[in-house]
């Protein structure tokens, strides 16, 4: 059914405000305006053409973020895949284990809303991702240390709360520090694409001959959590607050000389005058 609804996106869809056939010259306008409020304001019309993949390939933030993402995706997978596993495994069973489910996913959710609200306010996406991904470490960690279903389950919500947040919030930090939809459309393809492929991981780390403990499975996912997402996550942090200093002592002038206000433009985030969202 996606792949059907998606032949029908080629069309429905459009890249930029002047190819919207639905817009009128005010409204277009109108919309050119608030992409440039939103920090756009050198979003050109075009299409994707080799020079912006390989300009987001070789990005070393992309495959930071990739990192990031990968730390987040195995363990949503794990999570939405093995939660009722894990409820049947503390003696939970049918219609109980399903009600069980919903509270860590509500938890979760209330989270997510927070720290969206937090992070857009803050700018500080990179402090939002540690602290909500050390809660998931603890409760991953609790599941992995104790077989007392009570304690289990208080872990779950631990661990819901310290994925979900970091999803929105990551994808929503790569695409602050990328300046140009058409770059961006490319890293976040890849960044998405590369986390997406981690479901293989999430899908067979759950053996059933470790029930009820599965030590395996809860150990790559703390591994995956702490390494990939926190870890991930504290040296974007550093990286980008690092090369923002370094911009403002003037340090990065020395890349536009000599070059043409066309040429400036395009480099994008790369402009000395661009600060990133750390």
């Amino acid at each position: 059914m996606t792949v059907f609804v998606g032949i029908f996106c080629w069309w429905m869809v459009f890249d930029f405000p002047d190819t919207a056939r639905f817009l009128n010259p005010e409204e277009k306008l109108r919309a050119v305006r608030r992409l440039k409020l939103d920090g756009q304001a050198r979003a050109k019309v075009g299409s994707i053409d080799r020079r912006h993949v390989f300009a987001a390939l070789r990005d070393w933030k992309t495959w930071g973020y990739a990192v990031i993402y990968m730390g987040c995706l195995c363990p949503l997978y794990v999570f939405s895949l093995f939660l009722p596993t894990i409820l049947l495994a503390m003696g939970h069973k049918g219609t109980k284990a399903q009600l069980l489910s919903v509270p860590p996913y509500a938890c979760a959710a209330a989270l997510t809303v927070a720290v969206g609200w937090i992070a857009d306010r803050t700018k500080l996406r990179g402090i939002c991702n540690m602290a909500v991904s050390l809660i998931g470490c603890i409760g991953f960690a609790m599941l992995l240390a104790t077989t007392n279903p009570h304690v289990q389950y208080a872990a779950t919500f631990l661990g819901a709360m310290g994925i979900y947040p970091t999803v929105s919030n990551t994808l929503t930090w790569a695409s602050n520090n990328v300046e140009g939809s058409l770059k961006r459309g490319v890293m976040v393809g890849v960044v998405v694409g590369w986390g997406n492929m981690n479901g293989v991981v999430s899908s067979n780390i759950y053996n059933k001959w470790e029930a009820p403990h599965y030590r395996t499975g809860h150990g790559i996912v703390l591994a995956y959590m702490f390494l990939f997402l926190f870890g991930g996550t504290l040296f974007m942090h550093v990286m980008l607050k690092r090369e923002n200093k370094l911009r403002k002592e003037g340090k990065r002038d020395h890349w536009v000389q000599g070059k043409t206000e066309d040429e400036i433009d395009d480099m994008g985030d790369v402009r000395p005058d661009f600060y990133y969202t750390t």
